[in-house]
């Protein structure tokens, strides 16, 4: 094979014809400098402090503010987060919050994982059996709501139907204070576990064959491969998961609002719910925006330990 001059100045690992257009042209091509890549993202930045940072501050001041409708906002300093500090329905709905929180993450892991194994086994129609899979996921919340509001429905609801059948005493369900938190984790699992699956399928299809060859070689049972092998190696895929679902699960409120706007009595009035109720109920924009800083603040910080977490554990 001929190989003309410019060709023989490719520099080792360099395609000669990229070789000859540069001798060609004289100089090479031009890198993206910092410049011109900050003008790039210049729009998104733009778009972001319009429509995030604004009303975070916005919100911030409204923290240090008297303010009720109908009535100019009055700085108070921190009169407000004295208030919160005191009030009993503020430690209340943060702990409701947070054991929303516990619940459904665990729930939406533990069924994500087990959901995304069962879609990578599935071989046949497997694209008609994910899209069933993971509809609950794309329904409209409020669709969800009004759904499971009339299967637990404790007169004509199909739940206490079953219970009857089965010969077991029926349940007042979102009536019932001490259950009615649980079942807004179960809810929320049904419909955001299909999420979890995708990504956990998403992170099985990365894993690397050759180490289940050589474990299989040795004799691994599927547990043992379960166990050693696919979920240490899913740990990064599931911390993400993590993140991400604990984020909507902090300020869940979309559920909760539609069925028991916090009830019965406050057994689900999370921080979230509490703060639309002082703002869109009692017209407390101060407090509600000091309500909500707070809760931003919380997100915050657990995502921050989450990370962490797994800087230090090396995952």
């Amino acid at each position: 094979m001929s190989t003309s001059g410019s060709d023989l100045w490719a520099r080792p690992g360099e395609v000669p014809g990229v070789a000859r257009r540069v001798g060609a042209l004289g100089r090479k091509p031009r890198k993206a400098g910092p410049i011109r890549l900050h003008g790039l993202l210049l729009p998104m930045l733009v778009f972001l402090l319009l429509m995030v940072g604004l009303p975070v501050l916005y919100a911030v001041w409204l923290s240090f503010t008297k303010f009720h409708f109908g009535s100019a906002p009055a700085f108070n300093g921190l009169d407000n987060y004295r208030i919160m500090f005191a009030d009993p329905l503020f430690w209340t709905g943060l702990r409701l919050t947070f054991e929303l929180y516990a619940m459904a993450l665990v729930m939406q892991l533990v069924f994500g994982v087990w959901l995304g194994l069962l879609l990578d086994r599935v071989r046949v129609l497997r694209r008609v059996v994910r899209t069933i899979m993971l509809s609950p996921f794309v329904m409209p919340p409020v669709v969800v709501a009004m759904m499971w509001v009339i299967i637990l429905d404790p007169f004509q609801g199909a739940a206490n139907y079953i219970l009857q059948s089965l010969g077991l005493p029926q349940s007042g369900w979102l009536s019932s204070p001490p259950i009615v938190l649980p079942i807004f984790a179960m809810l929320d699992t049904w419909q955001a576990a299909p999420l979890v699956a995708l990504l956990v399928l998403g992170g099985l299809q990365t894993l690397p064959q050759s180490v289940y060859e050589a474990a299989a070689l040795d004799g691994a049972s599927g547990y043992a491969l379960l166990r050693y092998i696919t979920l240490p190696l899913l740990i990064p895929t599931l911390v993400t998961v993590a993140v991400l679902r604990s984020v909507d699960l902090l300020r869940f409120f979309d559920l909760i609002y539609i069925i028991t706007q916090g009830g019965p009595g406050d057994a689900s009035t999370t921080l979230n719910i509490y703060a639309f109720r002082r703002a869109f109920e009692f017209f407390d924009m101060g407090y509600a925006s000091t309500l909500m800083i707070a809760l931003s603040v919380t997100i915050l910080g657990v995502i921050v330990c989450i990370v962490r977490l797994r800087r230090i554990c090396d995952w």
